[in-house]
């Protein structure tokens, strides 16, 4: 396929915005061609600047769960615009959405609306770090947590795909105050917080690991945290930005029945718009400002359009069936890419939780981001280009997981399997 007005406007954009492209993971440059430039999308499919027609297993990187432009979200948007588009002062849609989310997840009881899973992973931690008192986080290598300075030390992402782990311009000072363990090893993570005691405020991590392509955690790795934690008095952080409301109404605290102190929201509560947030018991959150002394805000909290279309999307994801159906598609599919992968000589390993899935192409399984690392991205990079020219719209880096939305068909999950086959087979 000829990719001619994105490339003309990729080559525009460098000449205004660092490496064309406000967010690293969008240049491309992993999967050694120019990236896309979307005018517009509906339902399965997003359409380039070429007008050539993709079906999107990115979903705008997970929230677009219901497929793009859903009707009802839509109209709430406008509906919302009509009467402003910020006001900087509270308004009832930031407590109809707070309440939505304390009803899905029983260890909210209070939360706080913000702006990006940044915004949340970022404050949640300040917040274990003054309910504590204590200075030293634990994150996991490969789980990607935002840009934050603490956080972006061995993070996964674009920070893995890059080879940049740790990205220049974080102090030395900020960086040594964040442990970092090995994904699913649990005797790793009691082995630091026992050289570290009484040091460690929170331990931060996505329960499924969504930043290194697509890892569940092992059976007992996430009840041994939640133990671990609450035996040595830290708050355990459990960043359900990429899984919340996506693997279950409830996430992934739901599907495997582990709850952490501080919850991290994003993504699918925005339908789409800029939005995070962070909850967890009322002892925990009331120590924030106003009410307590450790401080947190931002302008554009609680955004009425975003409010608005979070709403509709929560409307609609508790309806009957509805991750029945997301089951069921993506199960269909990812039997569909193992078979059209078996007929290839190259290894490869898929793996899938609920609506989110990945290709790795290395033996399996896949259990933490130095299994992950071993993965063959020059292939994965020719992999990528021909499902691309096939119409085929994936992340462009090995370490992005996939994901299903409901709007998907059979019709299009069938063209994708067409797809590998031929993909794999030019491998």
């Amino acid at each position: 396929m000829k990719h001619d007005c994105s490339h003309d406007y990729f080559a525009k954009a460098k000449e205004v915005i660092p490496g064309g492209v406000n967010s690293p993971v969008r240049a491309f440059k992993s999967v050694g061609c120019d990236p896309l430039f979307i005018e517009r999308a509906e339902g399965s499919r997003i359409y380039d600047a070429d007008h050539q027609s993709y079906i999107d297993y990115v979903g705008s990187w997970g929230p677009m769960i219901l497929g793009h432009c859903h009707p009802e979200v839509v109209r709430a948007i406008q509906d919302a615009a009509v009467n402003g588009a910020s006001f900087g002062a509270p308004t009832y849609k930031e407590i109809e959405l707070a309440e939505m989310v304390c009803e899905a997840y029983p260890n909210i009881e209070k939360v706080r609306m913000v702006s990006s899973g940044t915004e949340a992973t970022m404050s949640a931690i300040r917040l274990a770090r003054g309910c504590t008192g204590r200075d030293k986080i634990l994150k996991f290598d490969g789980c990607y947590h935002g840009h934050a300075d603490s956080l972006l030390v061995k993070a996964g992402s674009g920070a893995a795909t890059f080879g940049v782990p740790t990205s220049p311009g974080i102090p030395a000072d900020f960086a040594k105050y964040t442990l970092t363990a090995t994904y699913n090893d649990l005797d790793e993570v009691k082995s630091m917080v026992a050289a570290n005691k009484n040091e460690i405020a929170c331990i931060i991590l996505e329960p499924i690991a969504g930043n290194m392509g697509c890892v569940p955690p092992q059976p007992g790795f996430l009840e041994g945290l939640r133990e671990l934690c609450t035996a040595e008095g830290i708050v355990l952080i459990i960043d359900e930005v990429m899984t919340g409301f996506r693997v279950a109404f409830g996430g992934a605290q739901e599907r495997f029945n582990v709850r952490g102190d501080l919850v991290c929201l994003g993504k699918i509560i925005g339908g789409g718009l800029p939005v995070g947030a962070f909850g967890g018991k009322k002892e925990l959150m009331d120590q924030l400002s106003p009410e307590g002394g450790i401080y947190q805000a931002g302008t554009l909290s609680g955004n009425p359009l975003a409010m608005s279309a979070g709403i509709a999307t929560l409307k609609l994801l508790k309806q009957e069936g509805f991750y029945e159906q997301i089951e069921e598609k993506s199960a269909y599919l990812e039997a569909g890419l193992r078979q059209a992968a078996s007929k290839s000589a190259i290894p490869t390993c898929l793996q899938r939780v609920g609506g989110m899935f990945c290709t790795y192409f290395c033996e399996g399984p896949v259990n933490n981001f130095s299994d992950a690392s071993k993965s063959d991205t020059e292939a994965f990079s020719r992999y990528f280009r021909t499902m691309l020219d096939s119409g085929i719209n994936m992340a462009p880096s090995q370490f992005e997981a996939g994901f299903m939305s409901v709007a998907h068909t059979k019709q299009d999950l069938d063209q994708t399997i067409e797809a590998a086959e031929k993909a794999f087979a030019l491998l």
